[in-house]
């Protein structure tokens, strides 16, 4: 996928358009004669194209073809100047009589990487090196003044890519709080706010004052409540239903009000995309002045809130009528899940006061979402992945693992926020090709990976005989799983077979929920997917035209800059988690566990699940004696610290029941 600024420069746009960052680049490309003007918009000329660049092993590059038409352009190493594998770049068209298209690359216009995070190294030999964290490569660093060597071994660094300079030190290896600060910068996640972001927050309005904003609709006589986890410190939603009018109202926090376009927080959030979660801390989209406090739905307190009211058939569930509106809302309660789940349980004998009363709501809706998800469940899929949440103590060592289920409370919520992203998802999908809006896609998956999956459980004697398409192999792989006692680890290796969900300018419908129309609305204080979509709403409903122009020319870069930072964010959470494990199994090494084999791969080697007091743990083991998801006890054998990679040696296989037992 091409950087958000390439595709700027492909679809064309107005100065104005072009990120801070990108503004120098926009112009040597103008002063290179790359870019013309056409019909008011800057777009790059026909002998040029940009795209992300691709290294073989023959030393010669490939810029991917963005359109069918296009076939990929060659680069030779001598063509190259300073490019480097994954970055985006503007290459001019070689007109040659004969041989395959190639070009030269006339500008780098997004690096793939600005740093290298390394770390100081002895080889066995004593030779002393510095290794890329990545790959484990040796590269190069140098400091003004200061001899590396000098330094105790294991010390991260911050490298600059071009110049070779340690940008900053993180500490040492040996320090289980240096974890943080690598999965941060591998994936350029970010920690503290620039001083402008926090001066904007801290003078940003603390409490609502509802004369203010006399043109919000009143809702605060409505009996919202908002349901989240027991640690959670931001409220992005609130939900009422109206049981005589069966109306559900969605409150979001309406985030949009309180960040104005192109201000230092916007900017801040645009590159932030999302809130990355660790185990013992958030690194948030927003400040926390803002996402904790006004933007948050605090219980008792006045809030502005940008709803989505769907009023439903009491028959079918379908809506009959949605609409979207700023309010302003009061909470009267706040719920964690497993109060919910308790008063699901005992149907609420136990509540009083506040409590009762919204209850007289709260439970009949619980039981129209369980009809609306068993009704969902009919186009779309339930895949049973487990998430595992991790402990850390004070000195940032894992101390054990629980398992996380979905649970009726959190299935409450899901189908009311599924219903709202549905409803914001329908306003911008007509039946023209070239509609545009903000949609989280989930494309169907492709029937020969499909079945070059099916290959692989015939080995643990797993067959589908009659299939039609995806959808219908799909169910029929789980059913067989189902019967073999392995729907968990089979669910999971059709997860790996789907293709990513990402966010997309045109609509293709969301395949692992069943639906055709698809958004995120609901989570704009932690992702700025919602908070385009937010913005787009709002445009639509005041016919702002120049708005809704602006957000719609620049809304396909938008889709891929939050996708790619979307995935940025996702790999750094796991990255924590498996330096985490890492360091876990260190203190372990020699020991005998239980494992279950969860993938053959190509290369000869294999992955097994731990059975162990910590779970979750993936190791890796070569293949040759083991088949996929036999039992086994495997010795730890190695672990590297800086790749987070966990070594295992094969002992024995074991039966089902002595499995049990390990």
């Amino acid at each position: 996928m091409s950087s958000p600024f390439a595709i700027q420069l492909m679809n064309g746009c107005l100065a104005s358009d072009i990120e801070q960052e990108n503004q120098n680049t926009f112009q040597a490309l103008q002063k290179a004669g790359a870019i013309e003007e056409v019909n008011g918009l800057w777009k790059l000329g026909s002998l040029y194209r940009a795209g992300r660049l691709y290294m073989g092993k023959d030393g010669r590059g490939y810029v991917e073809a963005e359109f069918k038409e296009q076939r990929d352009l060659l680069v030779e190493p001598d063509f190259l100047g300073d490019a480097r594998h994954g970055d985006t770049v503007v290459v001019k068209r070689i007109i040659a009589r004969r041989g395959r298209p190639s070009g030269k690359v006339l500008m780098v216009i997004d690096k793939a990487h600005l740093f290298t995070i390394a770390y100081t190294h002895r080889d066995e030999s004593g030779n002393f090196m510095i290794l890329d964290i990545r790959t484990n490569e040796p590269t190069y660093a140098k400091m003004e003044g200061m001899d590396l060597k000098a330094f105790k071994l294991g010390t991260v660094l911050k490298v600059d890519i071009d110049t070779d300079n340690v940008m900053e030190i993180f500490g040492t290896l040996d320090d289980p709080k240096v974890d943080e600060k690598i999965s941060l910068a591998l994936y350029e996640r970010e920690d503290a706010f620039p001083e402008a972001c926090v001066t904007e927050a801290i003078e940003v309005e603390s409490e609502v004052t509802r004369s203010e904003h006399p043109d919000r609709v009143d809702l605060t006589h409505l009996d919202f409540c908002t349901i989240d986890p027991v640690t959670a410190k931001d409220f992005d939603d609130a939900i009422y239903f109206d049981l005589k009018n069966y109306t559900l109202y969605v409150a979001i926090a309406d985030v949009s009000h309180y960040v104005p376009y192109f201000t230092h927080i916007d900017k801040e959030a645009k590159k932030r995309g999302f809130t990355t979660y660790f185990p013992h801390k958030s690194f948030p989209m927003l400040p926390r002045e803002l996402s904790e406090n006004i933007c948050s739905l605090k219980p008792r307190v006045d809030r502005l809130a940008f709803v989505s009211k769907i009023e439903l058939d009491r028959n079918s569930l379908k809506p009959l009528n949605e609409e979207f509106f700023e309010a302003i809302i009061h909470s009267k309660h706040r719920f964690n899940y497993d109060q919910v789940d308790e008063i699901i349980a005992t149907d609420g004998r136990n509540a009083e006061g506040t409590v009762e009363r919204l209850l007289t709501w709260l439970l009949p809706l619980q039981k129209i979402t369980l009809r609306l998800r068993n009704a969902r469940l009919k186009e779309g899929f339930d895949f049973r992945s487990e998430e595992i949440k991790l402990s850390i103590d004070a000195e940032h060592l894992l101390v054990n693992t629980q398992i996380e289920t979905g649970t009726p409370s959190h299935s409450l919520i899901e189908e009311c926020m599924l219903l709202a992203n549905q409803a914001a998802a329908k306003r911008f999908a007509g039946d023209e090709e070239d509609q545009l809006g903000i949609f989280r896609i989930h494309e169907p998956p492709q029937l020969s990976k499909l079945e070059e999956l099916l290959v692989q459980l015939a080995s643990v004697g797993l067959y589908v005989e009659e299939y039609e398409d995806s959808p219908s192999l799909i169910r029929a792989i789980q059913k067989e799983a189902e019967k073999m006692g392995l729907s968990a680890e089979v669910d999971a290796m059709l997860i790996k077979s789907l293709r990513q969900a990402s966010y997309a300018a045109h609509n293709v419908g969301h395949f692992g929920l069943g639906y055709r129309y698809y958004s995120h609305f609901t989570s704009p204080i932690r992702r700025y997917s919602d908070l385009i979509l937010h913005r787009m709403i709002k445009a639509q409903l005041q016919d702002d035209e120049q708005e809704m122009e602006y957000l719609l020319r620049n809304i396909e870069s938008l889709c891929a800059r939050v996708s790619e930072l979307e995935r940025k964010e996702v790999k750094s959470e796991w990255d924590f988690r498996d330096r985490k494990f890492a360091r876990w199994a260190a203190t372990k090494v020699g020991e005998v566990f239980g494992a279950e084999v969860v993938e053959i791969e190509e290369s000869g080697d294999a992955k097994a699940v731990l059975h162990a007091d910590i779970q979750g743990i993936v190791v890796h083991l070569r293949a040759d004696q083991v088949m996929l998801f036999d039992r086994v006890k495997v010795r730890i054998s190695d672990v590297s610290i800086p790749q987070a990679f966990i070594q295992c040696e094969f002992v024995e296989k074991l039966s089902r029941d002595k499995m049990e037992l390990a």
